[in-house]
C-alpha cells in the first residue's frame, strides 16, 4: 500500500517541519536552514539551502500558488522567500520579538498568520508584508495554526492545550481545552464533511498533543449561524506524545507522527489504521501530504526526511474492503454505509444516503417502496444532467451523463440486490458464529486471535490498542495484566478458518 521511495539526509540537526507545493518539497531544521527539493527526482535546488535565520527554524509553508515560501524561527522573524531563486522577499519581525513557532498562509494568499512563544498571533498582509491584525491567547505558547478551507476563520493551538478560533478580523470566536498536556499540531481536511442545513458547510479538523492523542473535530461557521466546534472521536494507535498530523489532499487519509518513532496512516471515513510506518529512528516531528499526488513526507529528530508513495489501487481496495467495516451491519455508522456504497460501485448514491441519515439499521430496512418514495431513487430523464431529488428543495447532481428510466430501474434493482445480500449476511453472522470466535473487545469475528496473560483470546490489533490506552488491564477481569506479551492462538485461528470455509460461499 505504501512504500519508502526516498530518504533526504542533508540537514545536520533535527527536522522540524516539511511542506509541499505542486512541484517542490521544503524542509526546515534546528540547523537554521530551509532546504528545497524538486518533486520530479528529489534533487536539491541550486539555490538551496536558504540561509537567513540566526536560530532554529520551526516551521515552513508554501503560499497556495507555490511561488512564495514562508519560514519562522526562534530569532523572532518570519521570512518570505521567492521559491524560484531563493531570494528574500521580506523579513517580518514579531512585534514582541518572541520566538515564532508556527506560520501559515490563508487559502487565498492574502494573509499569513504567525504564532509566537509568548502567545501572540499576527495576521500579516502577504502582499504589502505589513502587520494587519494582532491578538494573543491568555496562556501558553502558540505552536499550531490552520486555516479553514474557505478562509473564513483559522484555528491556533497552544502549549496549554487550548484550541482557539479566530475570524478574518482577528476576533476570538471560540476557545476550548482540547488536549490536557498541550497541543502540538492541528490541521483541516480540505474536503467538507457534508452539506448541512441552510447551506452550512462542515469541516473536519484534526488535533494532536502531548497526551498521546489524535482527536477529530467537526467545525462549522457562518456569519448568520455563528461558529460551532464539536468533538467527534479519538484515534488510537500511538503510545507516546503525538507531534504532527496532516490530511491527504482528498481528505481520505490522516497521518500522524509521534515520539514513539512511528507514523500512523488512518482512513478518515472508517477511522481504521491503514498502515504503521516505523522506519524513523527518533521522534517523528513533521508530516505533510503533497497537494495533488499520493506522496507523504515525514521528518524526524534523526535528521532525515522520508518520502513515501501510496499505491492507489491497493489503497482504494483497503478503503472499500468490507474488512474495514464493522462485522455487524446494524452497527454501521453513516460513514460505514458510504464506504459500503463505494465498494459496491454505488458511489453516486453516497450524497443522498447521507442527506437521509441512512446508517446500518436504516440500510437493512430499506425496501423497493422506500427507495422510490422516501429516497426518490427514481431518476428523471434530463437533456444533459442526471439528477436525484431528495426532497422538495434538495436536488443532488448525480452525473454528467444522460440517465434513462431503464437505467434508473436497473440502479434501484442493484441497490435492492446488494441490500438483500447484506440481510443474508446479517442473518448468517448473528445466528451461527460460535461465541469463542468473537473478540470480547470488538464483538466481531476474530481474524488474528492472540492469547493474553489473563488467559482470554482477543483480536490482536484490538488488544494491542487496549494495552496502549487502558493502562494494561484485562478487558475481561479489569485486573492488571501480569504481562503484556500476546501469544498467537494458532489453534483458534485454524478453527475459525475451518468454520468460515464450511459456512461461507
Amino acid at each position: 500500500m505504501v512504500k519508502l521511495i526516498h530518504t533526504l539526509a542533508d540537514h545536520s540537526d533535527d527536522v522540524n517541519c516539511c511542506a509541499f507545493s505542486f512541484s517542490l518539497l521544503a524542509t526546515c531544521s534546528l540547523d537554521k536552514t530551509i532546504r528545497l527539493y524538486s518533486l520530479s527526482d528529489f534533487t536539491e535546488l541550486p539555490h538551496s539551502p536558504l540561509k537567513f535565520h540566526t536560530y532554529a527554524v520551526h516551521c515552513c509553508c508554501f503560499s497556495p500558488s507555490g511561488h512564495i515560501l514562508a519560514s519562522c524561527s526562534t530569532d523572532g522573524t518570519t521570512v518570505l522567500w521567492n521559491t524560484e531563486n531563493g531570494q528574500t522577499l521580506a523579513v517580518m519581525e514579531q512585534p514582541s520579538g518572541s520566538p515564532v513557532r508556527v506560520c501559515q498562509f490563508s487559502p487565498d494568499s492574502t494573509c499569513l498568520a504567525s504564532g509566537a512563544a509568548d502567545g501572540t498571533v499576527v495576521l500579516w498582509n502577504a502582499q504589502s508584508y505589513k502587520l494587519y491584525r494582532c491578538g494573543s491567547v491568555k496562556d501558553g505558547s502558540l505552536v499550531a495554526c490552520a486555516f479553514s478551507p474557505d478562509g473564513s476563520f483559522f484555528v491556533t493551538g497552544s502549549s496549554c492545550g487550548d484550541l482557539t478560533v479566530w475570524d478574518d478580523k482577528m476576533r476570538c470566536l471560540h476557545s476550548e481545552k482540547a488536549h490536557d498536556l498541550g497541543i502540538t499540531c492541528c490541521n483541516f481536511s480540505s474536503q467538507p464533511v457534508s452539506g448541512g442545513e441552510q447551506g452550512l458547510q462542515f469541516f473536519r479538523l484534526a488535533s494532536c498533543g502531548q497526551d498521546c492523542q489524535v482527536k477529530i473535530w467537526v467545525v462549522s461557521f457562518t456569519h448568520i449561524f455563528g461558529f460551532e466546534l464539536k468533538y467527534k472521536s479519538m484515534l488510537s494507535g500511538h503510545c507516546a506524545p503525538v507531534l504532527a498530523c496532516a490530511f491527504s489532499h482528498d481528505g481520505q487519509m490522516l497521518v500522524s507522527g509521534s515520539v514513539d518513532k512511528s507514523v500512523i496512516v488512518y482512513d478518515t471515513n472508517t477511522e481504521n489504521i491503514l498502515h504503521t510506518l516505523t522506519q524513523h529512528t527518533r521522534y517523528v516531528t513533521a508530516c505533510a501530504f503533497a497537494p495533488h499526488t499520493l506522496l507523504l513526507a515525514t521528518g524526524s529528530m534523526d535528521k532525515t526526511v522520508n518520502i513515501w508513495q501510496f499505491d492507489l489501487e491497493t489503497l482504494c481496495q483497503a478503503r472499500s474492503s468490507e474488512g474495514h467495516l464493522k462485522q455487524f451491519t446494524e452497527d454501521w455508522s453513516e460513514e460505514d454505509v458510504s464506504t459500503w456504497l463505494c465498494a459496491q460501485g454505488l458511489k453516486d448514491l453516497v450524497g443522498i444516503f447521507k442527506m437521509n441519515n441512512i446508517d446500518g439499521k436504516e440500510l437493512l430496512n430499506l425496501t423497493k417502496e422506500s427507495l422510490a418514495d422516501d429516497l426518490k431513487i427514481v431518476l428523471t430523464c434530463w437533456t444533459h444532467w442526471g439528477l436525484i431529488c431528495s426532497g422538495p428543495s434538495d436536488v443532488l447532481l448525480l452525473s454528467s451523463t444522460q440517465m434513462s428510466t431503464t437505467e434508473s430501474l436497473g440502479l434501484r434493482s442493484k441497490v435492492l440486490r446488494k441490500i438483500e445480500e447484506l440481510r443474508t449476511r446479517v442473518k448468517f453472522l448473528s445466528s451461527e458464529i460460535p461465541d469463542e470466535f468473537i473478540c470480547p473487545i470488538t464483538r466481531e469475528l476474530m481474524k488474528d486471535p492472540v492469547i493474553a496473560s489473563d488467559g482470554y483470546s482477543y483480536e490482536k490489533e484490538a488488544m494491542e490498542n487496549w494495552i496502549r490506552t487502558k493502562k494494561r488491564t484485562s478487558p475481561m477481569t479489569n485486573l492488571v495484566l501480569p504481562s503484556v506479551v500476546l501469544t498467537p492462538n494458532r489453534t483458534l485461528k485454524m478453527a475459525i478458518n475451518r468454520w468460515l470455509e464450511t459456512h461461507q460461499k
